[in-house]
């Protein structure tokens, strides 16, 4: 925890120096200007500004909470970079104006007075505003790179607080402090830093898929270095240099590192111009308070004055950064022999389950999992009272080591390991704490999902029944000639199968036959190959004669027919029924709502809303085992299916027939998409959720 506080500490520190000068100038610009009564002025204005840089980082944080995995690595990679601008631009920012800084903030509160109470407000809540803005994006990318909150959280409270004890010092004249100085360290400081959260964010924007790469790797030394070992907590929370990096990131690191501290040391090794000295007369005596707001800007142009070393030392700096970090992993590798640490290698055997386990410290960790057993194995980091998953590792083949990465928390951990053909060995659990609650996944068993497997073949099959009366019917209207009576009986007949679920192969082969398109067929609609529901759609709504379609209705009666008899014995896999909750609607964006099946009857948002009906169908016979694992995720889930219903009504008018999708208001069209890829969104967790794991 503590490594990863460094970096937060170096930026409570300078920016709440930073802006705590600000302040002591103003408040002693206006008791030097007999202006107490104004004081409060200033400190609302402060407050405001801290509240605004709170609610700043609670966005941050609710924001990225409620992303996918993916969308949350893209989120924090594209902040990251965001972050290490406006770190740049800071440390420039200061190197150039801590000299002038308290003439600068006097002639602003010397404008403010002058256009009353309000302008004061804003002077001092622009000037603590930025720098509280800048901190709370800079200690939210750094808790995201820790994968902690609590070490980057407690660094920058101390360095908020020390930069406040600082700020009071300098105001009552207890210290001198060379500003000049300090602000070129912490900014070096500070680069280095801002070197290793860019090569963090571009790593997170290659796991987000933003950028590519995510596989080259240009250096990978994970097997040579134990990364839970202190040294490489230490550079990692400091640094932010892991054992395996990019391309991209190395690259970035060097590029950015090299120019950006070559500017810095070069802009600090600029001459000061030298003025004459005017023969000034004795100054009158000063007030303490008057004196405060000069000791700054007096003890940074002595520092200015006194700093004057050879120009041949200007690359020194940038050198000795980018190359100390090089030269340390280097005399790692060679002390380590080339030798993972014993203590990451954790055995996989019926025998050996779990050997070299020993308990490991909170948070994220690495284990490397080694299959000393003569089968392929599944392994799973596990809470052996409740079966709870933290990590898992699928097809570990014999006599291979794996990386596991889990999150540690308080509570009881345990290896369970599962051969192919054997039953499942669990290790000697061990007990952590110091850590906070860890979100664990509660395994699935294939009979657990044997009975909402039960439950959803009766409803089809009890749908197919009903199908098999409404397409008999549909021949029967065209063997009579009534094709206007056909027109109803096909919607209804067609929105009964699109309530079944027929996504991926559900009803295997049979779907072709009933609702097969004709894209890929060689002549297209005109191609004999076309039947089913569409064919007959495409020649009701293109003029075509009853005579012509009732031989295709009556094909699809029998294959109907055939689909019903042959269901109650067709395999389904047990893990195929979670996976129907998201895939039935994913068929919906590609087709419905693109139009894209539409022969000309234009009911593709009729067929989207019994689409929508299958799939509550399957939420309400799995909804009890999402209960249990996320409560949560069915209230979103259900917010969100309410809402694309709601859209979908809209576009049903009042005599109970359908817009076509082409012929919708853009507004809602968009409106209807957007939902929807929202809906699948909410949707995504839930095969993960149930997915059936031999641990249970």
């Amino acid at each position: 925890m503590w490594n990863d506080a460094f970096p937060s500490f170096l930026i409570g520190l300078r920016e709440g120096l930073e802006a705590g000068l600000i302040v002591s100038i103003l408040v002693a610009t206006l008791v030097r200007g007999e202006e107490r009564g104004r004081l409060p002025q200033v400190w609302t204005g402060v407050l405001a500004a801290v509240g605004l840089s709170l609610s700043f980082g609670a966005i941050l944080t609710f924001t990225s909470a409620n992303l996918s995995a993916t969308a949350q690595e893209a989120f924090g990679g594209c902040l990251s970079v965001i972050a290490v601008a406006f770190v740049t631009a800071m440390v420039f920012w200061m190197r150039r104006n801590a000299r002038n800084l308290s003439g600068e903030i006097k002639e602003k509160v010397t404008a403010a007075l002058a256009m009353g109470s309000g302008m004061l407000i804003l002077t001092s809540f622009l000037a603590v505003g930025r720098e509280g803005l800048e901190t709370a994006l800079f200690i939210w990318t750094t808790a995201q790179t820790a994968g902690e909150s609590t070490g980057p959280l407690v660094g920058a409270a101390v360095g908020l607080v020390l930069a406040g004890a600082l700020c009071w010092g300098l105001y009552r004249r207890v210290l001198k402090i060379n500003l000049t100085r300090f602000f070129t360290w912490t900014g070096v400081g500070l680069i280095v830093i801002a070197a290793g959260v860019l090569a963090y964010g571009l790593r997170d924007l290659q796991e987000g898929g933003v950028l590519p790469g995510g596989t080259a790797f240009a250096v990978d030394l994970s097997g040579s270095i134990d990364q839970n070992s202190w040294y490489a907590t230490l550079v990692q929370g400091v640094l932010n240099l892991t054992t395996q990096m990019t391309w991209l990131q190395v690259v970035a690191y060097v590029l950015y590192l090299g120019t950006v501290m070559t500017l810095f040391v070069r802009g600090l090794r600029a001459p000061k111009p030298i003025a004459p000295k005017p023969v000034a007369a004795k100054p009158a005596p000063k007030s303490a308070e008057a004196e405060t707001a000069e000791t700054a800007e007096t003890a940074a142009d002595v520092d200015a004055d006194a700093e004057a070393p050879a120009r041949g030392r200007r690359w020194v700096v940038p050198v000795a950064v980018v190359a100390v970090p090089a030269v340390v992993a280097g005399v790692v590798i060679a002390s380590s022999d080339g030798k993972q640490a014993a203590a990451a290698t954790v055995s996989v055997s019926p025998t050996e389950c779990g050997k070299g386990f020993t308990a490991p410290q909170p948070g994220q960790q690495t284990f490397q999992m080694h299959n000393t057993g003569p089968q392929t194995s599944e392994v799973y980091l596990v809470n052996p009272a409740t079966n709870a998953v933290y990590g898992e590792i699928e097809g570990l083949a014999p006599g291979t080591t794996r990386a596991l990465v889990a999150t540690i928390g308080s509570g009881q951990y345990a290896w369970r390991c599962v051969p192919t053909g054997g039953k499942a060995v669990t290790s000697a659990a061990v007990t952590v704490s110091g850590g906070g609650s860890v979100a664990a996944v509660l395994p699935v068993s294939e009979q657990d999902l044997a009975g909402p497997l039960a439950q959803y073949k009766q409803f089809v099959d009890a749908g197919l029944a009903t199908l098999q009366t409404q397409t008999v019917k549909l021949a029967a209207d065209l063997h009579g000639g009534d094709l206007n009576t056909a027109k109803a009986d096909w919607l209804t007949a067609h929105l009964q199968y699109s309530s079944l679920g027929a996504a991926y192969g559900t009803f295997e082969d049979f779907d072709k036959k009933i609702n097969g398109r004709a894209d890929g067929l060689p002549q297209g609609v005109n191609d004999p190959g076309f039947q089913g529901f569409h064919r007959i759609e495409y020649g009701l709504w293109h003029g075509q004669s009853a005579a012509v379609l009732a031989p295709v209705a009556d094909q699809l009666a029998s294959d109907v027919t055939g689909l019903r008899k042959a269901f109650p014995s067709q395999d389904f896999d047990p893990s195929d029924l979670p996976l129907r909750t998201h895939e039935i609607l994913e068929n919906t964006l590609q087709f419905e709502l693109t139009a894209d099946t539409d022969e000309g009857s234009g009911t593709n948002l009729a067929t989207a809303q019994a689409n929508i009906a299958g799939t509550q169908e399957l939420l309400t016979v799995l909804r009890p085992l999402i209960a249990k694992r996320s409560p949560e995720l069915l209230g979103t889930v259900d917010t969100e299916l309410t809402r694309f219903s709601g859209l979908l009504k809209q576009a049903q008018q009042s005599n109970g027939s359908w817009t076509p999708v082409q012929q919708l208001d853009p507004t809602l069209r968009a409106e209807l998409n957007g939902s929807l890829g929202q809906l699948l969104e909410d949707l995504s967790p839930i095969p993960d959720l149930l997915e059936i794991r031999k641990s249970a």
